[in-house]
């Protein structure tokens, strides 16, 4: 952090993918005083607990689940909708933790993920071109002049959306609705009928006789509370730093800056200049940070991000995500591996598998292929594995939703398969079966880990 540091220092920077045309800038600095007004949405104790967990899995102790919405959206906002992805979180969580044997660390992309980058600043139909959709925070989908117009009072409508869907999700952790005795009661209905879902039935009940011999010898959740409740974080890409900047207080503990807009934030591929207004913001943040890295990123370029995010080194701090896609990550994952590895970066290197997987369908939709993004996975857990790093995490597009937006898996969701239910308000998401048949490959991959682990100390030991 430089020495003259303020949540406002980035607006000297080149800020990428941000609105430049607000109309009214008096009613954007109207609505930035009155974010600022507003009490936090997380708590800094609550980032420095999440800093901790990611830096038990930084050192091969946990791993790192997140997932969530490509884009939160006011029209959809529902606590249907919020339960179904909380409990599709919890059901990959458990089949993760069971196989590797490591705790899991969840994290959400919920409560702040309104904002979106964009390939070009316009778009055009039918001879009208107008400003690109940027997420409901800065306008709205329809294709009119009005919708299209940036509106600095959608993000006081994010931050009230953001506000219930943390008051739900608290409620969720700690109210008995993650007891692991409702292990069965989580199965999604779309789920129950599935090959994942009577995969997903054997597996609670191994589960549930667990659960029953703990009790039998004293381990209950009175005695436990970890059996009754979960630890669940929130997360997003800090893309508009307006309302970043207006979130960000002195903790009263420490003295330290934090983002209070949720307990992680990253940097985005398309916005991790090193001289620009994003990485000049994330700089003077105490939060656990992420940056996600594509086929552009070297090796070079990538250590001096981390010099300038993470200066002191400190564990849990920085989250790497991969994105490369299932035919390029084997021919630039291994060089940053190797770098982050002998420049002895205390990083988590975790797999995004979505965004470099994205094609047109011929009818026109969005949409990724399931298959490659089990390939990207798969290979992901390889490479750390043959470079000897610690496979850290999965961070998803997905949702509870049932969903026709990624072509494949169990159900074979076919391109014609695709305008049944393709909800998204921007990239398409796993579905439930999707997301939970990706977290039984991992937990596959996990296991096998955890056994090499075993036979290779029984083996030292024995010499």
């Amino acid at each position: 952090m430089t020495e003259h540091w303020t949540p406002a220092s980035w607006r000297s920077k080149s800020a990428k993918h941000m609105p430049q045309d607000y109309p009214d800038l008096a009613a954007l600095a109207k609505a930035e005083q009155a974010l600022r007004a507003m009490p936090p949405l997380v708590f800094a104790g609550e980032a420095r607990r999440l800093k901790s967990l990611l830096a038990d899995v930084s050192e091969g102790r946990a791993f790192l689940l997140q997932g969530g919405d490509c884009a939160e959206s006011f029209k959809e906002f529902h606590a249907d909708n919020i339960r179904d992805t909380f409990r599709l979180i919890l059901q990959m969580a458990v089949v993760l933790t069971f196989a590797g044997g490591k705790p899991v660390v969840k994290v959400g992309r919920m409560a702040g993920q309104f904002a979106k980058p964009r390939s070009a600043p316009t778009e055009t139909i039918g001879g009208v071109t107008l400003p690109s959709y940027r997420g409901d925070i800065i306008n709205g989908m329809e294709f009119t002049p009005e919708a299209r117009t940036p509106d600095p009072q959608r993000m006081i409508q994010a931050y009230s959306q953001s506000a219930a869907t943390l008051n739900l999700l608290r409620a969720f952790a700690t109210g008995g609705y993650a007891d692991l005795h409702n292990i069965h009661r989580w199965t999604l209905g779309f789920v129950a009928d599935s090959p994942q879902g009577a995969r997903y039935r054997e597996f609670a009940d191994k589960i549930s006789e667990t659960l029953t011999f703990m009790e039998a010898v004293g381990v209950t959740p009175e005695s436990h509370p970890s059996l009754h409740q979960v630890e669940f974080f929130t997360s997003h890409e800090a893309l508009l730093l307006n309302l970043e900047e207006a979130m960000t207080r002195v903790d009263s503990t420490t003295g330290q800056w934090y983002d209070t807009s949720a307990h992680l934030v990253w940097i985005g591929e398309r916005t991790r200049d090193l001289d620009g207004a994003h990485v000049e913001f994330f700089k003077g943040i105490k939060n656990p940070i992420g940056v996600k890295c594509g086929p552009t990123m070297e090796a070079d370029d990538l250590l001096r991000l981390a010099d300038a995010l993470s200066p002191a080194n400190e564990p849990g701090r920085l989250t790497l995500y991969g994105r490369f896609g299932a035919g390029t990550i084997d021919k630039r994952l291994p060089a940053l591996l190797r770098a982050t590895k002998a420049a002895g970066k205390s990083v988590v290197w975790a797999i995004d598998p979505m965004h470099g997987n994205t094609l047109t369908a011929n009818n026109g939709y969005k949409t990724r292929p399931f298959e490659r993004i089990l390939s990207e996975v798969k290979s992901f857990v390889e490479i750390c594995k043959a470079e000897g790093v610690h496979p850290g995490g999965v961070h998803l597009e997905m949702t509870g939703q049932n969903v026709t937006e990624c072509t494949g898996g169990a159900r074979e969701v076919t391109e014609g398969d695709l305008a049944d239910r393709y909800h998204t308000h921007c990239d398409p998401r796993l579905n439930g079966e999707q997301a939970l048949e990706l977290a039984f490959l991992v937990a596959e991959k996990l296991k096998d880990e955890r056994l090499d682990t075993a036979r290779r100390a029984a083996a030292g030991g024995a010499n």
